[in-house]
C-alpha cells in the first residue's frame, strides 16, 4: 500500500480529513525517523520494533566485472514484526511432532 492509497483509508477510519490524516502520516513518519536517527529503538506493540543496526566494514564483488571491492561500515534499520503480527500473517505456530520409531530399531535391554 502506498502514502497515497494509505492517507484515505486513514482519513476514514479516523474520521479527519485527508489534509489531517496527512499532517499526522507526517508527523508520525518523522517521529520515528528522529529516533532512529538518534539510536533509540522504536517499539509499536502489536506490530514489531524498529532499531538501528551496525554493519561492519566488509570486502564484496562488483557482480558485472567480479572485481574486489570496499563495503564501508554503516549503520541500517532493522525492522522485527511482533508475535501479534506474525501470529495473524501465519497462523499459530503448531508443536513439532514427534517421528514416529521404527519397528525393531530400539536396542534389546541387556540381560544381567
Amino acid at each position: 500500500m502506498s502514502k497515497a492509497e494509505f492517507i484515505p483509508k486513514l482519513a476514514e477510519a479516523g474520521r479527519i480529513t485527508k489534509k489531517q490524516a496527512d499532517e499526522i502520516f507526517s508527523a508520525f513518519v518523522g517521529m520515528i525517523s528522529t529516533s532512529l536517527q538518534n539510536g533509540e529503538r522504536v517499539a509499536l506493540p502489536g506490530l514489531g520494533v524498529f532499531s538501528v543496526v551496525g554493519r561492519k566494514a566488509r570486502t564484496g564483488r562488483n557482480p558485472r566485472t567480479g572485481a574486489e571491492i570496499k563495503i564501508p561500515a554503516r549503520k541500517a534499520v532493522k525492522f522485527s514484526a511482533s508475535s501479534v503480527l506474525s501470529t495473524g500473517l501465519n497462523g499459530p505456530k503448531k508443536a513439532p511432532q514427534k517421528a514416529a520409531a521404527k519397528k525393531g530399531s530400539a536396542k534389546p535391554a541387556k540381560k544381567k
